[in-house]
């Protein structure tokens, strides 16, 4: 029989994160443990709505673990592979972040509870995952000296996250990478989390292209359909959705939102749009259109991280993806995770601190 409990844990960052919707220094999580009792064997999974972006933060939110407890005790599954995603996505609706957890949590143990998610060459340690540098906001100084880090370990692509000062130090720090690094050598994306108003975006965005940005991340608020599929066709900078897809659950919204706005790439963050089953209908479908993805943690800890970076390494991405978060706690879970080099991997020198 399966048995399902849950622990709460509180992260804490090793500074003051800035976002657009204010300063984090911390975050709550819960982690799902799915426990088969005659074997004794259990999957994990994380739970980690964001506060700001999350459809589904609430205060009460172990309540809804708990409910899920008690769902499927009624169920009495005897085995995980006898749980589908259908009778998943029935329990966690409008839940992205617990549908994740769990989901989560099924696979690691139909796999043997040995937190592989997928059995692929990165979790046997075969292959790394190019990631890009993240760029907290924040004072110019504090930009600046995250720049120089980031640079100093090896990466080649940086994200810088804007919106936070003046948008002239923004676009001075841009200038003084570009003139040391040209975009064969580092590729630079920045990410507005939808800072601009629709009256200066043109502007800011044709200022942006000046130093060969990679791609903008959800220059405009989600919600505007009109505004952004005009932006996505008339912008010098590529755009990509983040926090657009947010809330879309059905293939068909997915592929309404999609043909509308013909953006060049969409972000995807598994723990916010309902878990590795959901993001893959977004892959599917921007294949389909020749759409370009790539995926992003939510800020999740080495748990959550694990799953999404197994999953990420079933598609073999050549392009960085945004999955260097875990190094942002001092108390994240230990791991074999390791970032070295502008590469995530998975080695077996790690242990799980469970």
């Amino acid at each position: 029989m399966l048995t399902l409990r849950h622990q709460y844990h509180l992260l804490k960052f090793k500074f003051e994160a800035g976002t657009s919707r204010g300063v984090l220094t911390e975050r709550p999580v819960w982690f799902v443990f799915l426990t088969d009792t005659q074997t004794g064997l259990y999957g994990i999974g994380e739970v980690a709505p964001l506060a700001g972006l999350s459809i589904d933060f609430f205060s009460n939110y172990e309540q809804k673990i708990l409910l899920l407890e008690k769902k499927l005790y009624e169920a009495q599954f005897r085995d995980a592979c006898n749980i589908t995603q259908e009778w998943i996505d029935r329990q966690t609706e409008n839940l992205p972040a617990l549908r994740f957890a769990f989901e989560t949590a099924v696979l690691d143990l139909q796999n043997g509870g040995k937190r592989m998610i997928v059995d692929n060459s990165f979790y046997h340690g075969a292959m790394s995952i190019p990631i890009n540098g993240l760029i907290w906001m924040g004072s110019e100084a504090f930009m600046l000296q995250q720049v120089e880090d980031k640079l100093a370990a090896g990466f080649s692509c940086l994200k810088m996250k804007i919106g936070a000062i003046d948008f002239t130090a923004e676009l001075n720090i841009l200038a003084g990478i570009r003139k040391r690094f040209s975009p064969d050598e580092i590729t630079l994306r920045v990410d507005a989390n939808g800072a601009f108003t629709l009256a200066e975006a043109p502007m800011k965005l044709a200022a942006l292209a000046d130093f060969h940005i990679h791609s903008i991340e959800q220059p405009i608020r989600q919600g505007q359909w009109d505004a952004m599929a005009h932006l996505c066709r008339i912008s010098p900078v590529p755009v990509a959705l983040d926090e657009e897809l947010i809330g879309i659950h059905s293939w068909d919204e997915k592929k309404r939102l999609l043909e509308t706005l013909r953006p060049s790439y969409i972000i995807l963050k598994p723990s916010l749009l309902g878990g590795l089953a959901a993001s893959a209908e977004w892959i599917e479908l921007a294949a389909q259109m020749g759409i370009g993805w790539w995926i992003t943690s939510a800020l999740e800890s080495n748990i959550g991280l694990n799953a999404i970076c197994q999953f990420t390494a079933s598609y073999q991405p050549v392009i960085p993806q945004g999955l260097g978060t875990g190094q942002l706690y001092h108390n994240n879970i230990d791991s074999p995770l390791v970032v070295a080099n502008g590469h995530i991997c998975y080695t077996g020198e790690g242990k799980w601190g469970l």
